[in-house]
């Protein structure tokens, strides 16, 4: 369907809602398991994020205390990019919307 000149499409309105909603933060979140050690989380965390060793250890012990941490928070494609980086290297780690920006 072809709209003549002057007729707003409602087109637009959704593709920016869509756009907006794959663009907005999100968090990788990594999750407590029971299988890997606190030294190899460590470790992951310094290779994927480039995090010096006092961050790596602060969020593994968030994980290990308190069952996550959110380690990352920024666009869609990026979040799903550390978060399945995060499982080859068999970490537990999800995605959730980042609400507060």
């Amino acid at each position: 369907m072809t709209w003549a000149k002057g007729h707003p499409s409602a087109a637009p309105a959704v593709q920016g809602e869509t756009q907006l909603a794959l663009e907005g933060r999100w968090r990788v979140v990594v999750l407590n398991d029971p299988v890997n050690l606190m030294s190899y989380v460590v470790m992951v965390f310094k290779k994927v994020f480039g995090f010096d060793d006092a961050t790596a250890r602060r969020h593994m012990l968030e994980v290990h205390e308190q069952g996550r941490s959110i380690v990352w928070s920024g666009l869609r494609e990026k979040a799903e990019a550390y978060a399945y980086t995060l499982q080859q290297w068999h970490l537990t780690a999800i995605l959730e919307p980042d609400e507060a920006h």
